[in-house]
């Protein structure tokens, strides 16, 4: 299926789906200065093959989704948070399941404690509790990574498309596992993004201005839907114990390790395995009133 837009309240949102539409749908959330494109459409053509109606989607200042000027979005954390509502609301599904990455399993967790009622599961990947359980002193980011966000490289120009690619390249570097950083693989994820972004420095800038606290009177242990945690045990900005709190905060959660998987996507040489673990997960979800 070919790219789509959706125009509500003013707003545009870009998706693409995969699959047969009268599937089980999955919503896939990317994190936070993703745009759709970072997950693969290999992977999503895999997971589809499966018997999923996988959808992926822009971000608001990413992709061809409506944009604002760098460094003034012209939207809030909730408008974020309540985008894949109004996708699946355009493709008139009721409850999916939902599969979020960093900010986008911030965004998942908020769904399922805010909007039960539309979500059939949640599978949380490289992410961290977005409301208060049993956790204390999560680790912070590596010193590697905490270097490297607090000097991070110099804008490059713009205009010029080669450097905004490899700028884009090497603002994913510092988030690679003990598995290595895979740079073909990103450059061309890169290139697709650069290529169909509005504006790439709102996209680099723009989400992480928005101040978004706990959900009040929230609690991790509140959320029903049944959940799958995938986390790299080599993750820099959220070290496994993150993934652990999730897994021990949600009811039922189950942790599922990546070994040597840093802040990412699932990479090429996990596809199979992470295809068949959501799957699997999707399948025997059931919702929960």
């Amino acid at each position: 299926m070919a790219e789509r837009i959706v125009t509500t309240a003013g707003v545009d949102l870009c998706f693409e789906a995969f699959g047969n539409p009268a599937d089980p749908t999955v919503v896939l959330i990317a994190g936070g200065a993703q745009s759709m494109v970072w997950w693969d459409a290999g992977f999503c053509a895999l997971l589809a093959a499966t018997g999923r109606h996988v959808v992926r989607y822009d971000h608001r200042d990413t992709g061809r989704s409506t944009g604002s000027p760098a460094g003034r979005p012209s939207y809030t954390a909730r408008d974020m948070r309540d985008d894949p509502l109004r996708i699946l609301d355009a493709l008139q599904v009721g409850p999916a399941h939902l599969v979020g990455l960093s900010l986008g399993g911030g965004i998942a967790q908020r769904l399922a404690l805010e909007h039960p009622d539309r979500v059939l599961s949640l599978c949380l990947a490289s992410t961290s509790p977005a409301a208060p359980g049993p956790h204390v002193d999560l680790p912070p980011p590596t010193p590697r990574l905490a270097a490297a966000l607090s000097h991070p490289d110099p804008d490059p120009d713009w205009t010029d498309r080669d450097a905004v690619v490899t700028h884009r390249v090497e603002a994913e570097r510092p988030y690679a596992g003990s598995l290595g950083f895979d740079e073909p693989h990103t450059r061309r994820l890169a290139a697709q993004e650069v290529d169909r972004t509005r504006d790439m420095a709102a996209l680099m800038t723009n989400h992480f201005l928005l101040e978004d606290g706990p959900p009040p009177h929230a609690l991790l242990e509140q959320i029903t839907a049944p959940t799958l945690v995938l986390h790299g045990t080599t993750d820099p900005l959220f070290p496994i114990e993150h993934g652990r709190a999730l897994a021990s905060g949600i009811p039922g959660a189950r942790l599922l390790p990546l070994p040597g998987v840093g802040h990412q996507q699932p990479p090429p040489p996990l596809w199979e395995m992470v295809v068949a673990e959501i799957s699997g997960h999707t399948g025997q979800a059931r919702f929960r009133p």
